[in-house]
């Protein structure tokens, strides 16, 4: 069930209004509402596009708009843009990730905006920071290729985007720490401001330690199905019964371990594997020759010695297995939530603990102008004024 107070949380007090869809402006205010935001999401009649997603964005509105109100209005009229600045005027952050023109036209851009409040805070979500890209159309995809991270997730001659919206996510996350800073530093100067994060920046700082290897190598990193590993043994085993296992050596301690653990003496013997260099040298015939002595292995039986010895070692797991996770059962990591359409699920929270607390769940996402009535209330419309907004459609309060 949903938490029902969220007086202890970090950002309880503060209120976020937020125009956003699809995946990079909503992980920020999801990021804020978790952590104790009044977060109250501004849509159009027709609700957030991410609603009615199929395949691959069918999880995109309900993991990403949790701890949310819905306020759905017509934004194109002056009075529903009335309605939103009342909003506006009591909130501390405005975050949004549509095209600039789009706010400009709407009055909502930070240069308005912060003229009626010097102490609003406003995140911007886009493709691209300020410079010559800006006018591109961005998606998480374009800057995957465009930025390196397709061409090191994938085989040579094959670039392959990675699995998640990693940018758009990490951007939304970025945005979110941008807020919390410009928070803390309005509480020394009194006055909000900009703040920008961008998917393409977003990504060169995924890919910055290639980069860096170059850097400091002199040279290029290749694709990670090619890379030249750090480590000896770091990858997936296919073993008994066709099933794989991700094994990893790292370090000489560990190399010890392993080959007590599994009678290897002839190979910790071996003169040629004596340091994790030497066998990262020796990959094209160890490797061979290990998979060759763990086949006969059941994935099971390996796990078990791999953690008794303290080895690292990872089933491979496909998402929809992740519920029944003991792991993340056990420490609340999984959330109860009922979806829009009234069926119940759990969602992932937050990574982190507070005080030793995981950060759960307040709200669940919200159906579409499921908070109006109430929202217009506290800005103290008439229930004759709010009445007259949903019957000329400028309101959607069901």
């Amino acid at each position: 069930m949903p938490q029902k107070s969220d007086a202890h949380l970090p950002l309880s007090g503060i209120r976020v209004v937020e125009f956003t869809h699809m995946v990079m402006g909503p992980t920020c205010g999801m990021a804020l509402g978790d952590m104790g935001a009044d977060v109250v999401k501004v849509e159009p009649l027709t609700g957030d596009s991410t609603r009615r997603l199929l395949g691959s964005g069918a999880g995109f509105y309900p993991l990403f708009n949790r701890n949310k109100k819905s306020l759905a209005l017509d934004l194109h009229s002056a009075r529903g843009r009335e309605v939103v600045l009342r909003l506006i005027a009591t909130a501390d952050i405005v975050s949004e990730n549509f095209k600039t023109e789009t706010m400009h036209k709407l009055g909502l851009d930070y240069a308005t905006l912060s003229k009626l409040d010097p102490r609003l805070i406003y995140v911007s979500h886009k493709g691209f920071l300020p410079g010559p890209y800006d006018h591109r159309t961005a998606l998480d995809e374009v800057v995957q290729m465009m930025g390196g991270l397709a061409y090191m997730t994938g085989r040579p001659g094959d670039p392959l985007r990675a699995g998640s919206s990693v940018n758009d996510i990490m951007g939304g996350l970025f945005g979110a720490m941008g807020a919390m800073a410009a928070l803390m530093q309005r509480a020394q100067t009194g006055r909000g401001q900009e703040v920008q994060a961008a998917l393409f920046e977003n990504n060169i700082f995924l890919v910055a330690q290639h980069m860096l290897q170059f850097a400091v190598t002199g040279k290029a990193a290749a694709p990670m199905p090619e890379r030249i590993s750090p480590w000896g043994i770091y990858d997936v085993f296919s073993v008994k019964d066709g099933a794989q296992i991700f094994l990893a050596v790292v370090g000489d301690t560990q190399w010890r371990v392993f080959c007590d653990a599994f009678s290897f003496a002839d190979l910790f013997a071996d003169a040629r594997l004596t340091s994790n260099n030497d066998r990262v040298m020796a990959r094209d015939w160890m490797l061979p020759l290990l998979r060759a002595r763990l086949a006969d292995r059941e994935a099971g039986e390996l796990a078990q010695v791999f953690e008794r010895e303290g080895l690292p070692f990872a089933p491979i797991t496909d998402p929809q297995h992740l519920f029944e996770d003991p792991h993340l059962q056990a420490t609340g990591g999984l959330a109860p939530m009922t979806l829009p359409d009234g069926r119940t699920t759990a969602t992932p929270l937050l990574p982190l603990t507070l005080d030793g607390k995981r950060l759960g769940l307040r709200l669940n996402p919200p159906r579409l102008g499921e908070h109006g009535r109430a929202l217009l209330e506290t800005l103290n419309y008439s229930t004759q004024e709010i009445d007259a907004l949903v019957a000329d459609g400028v309101l959607l309060a069901p």
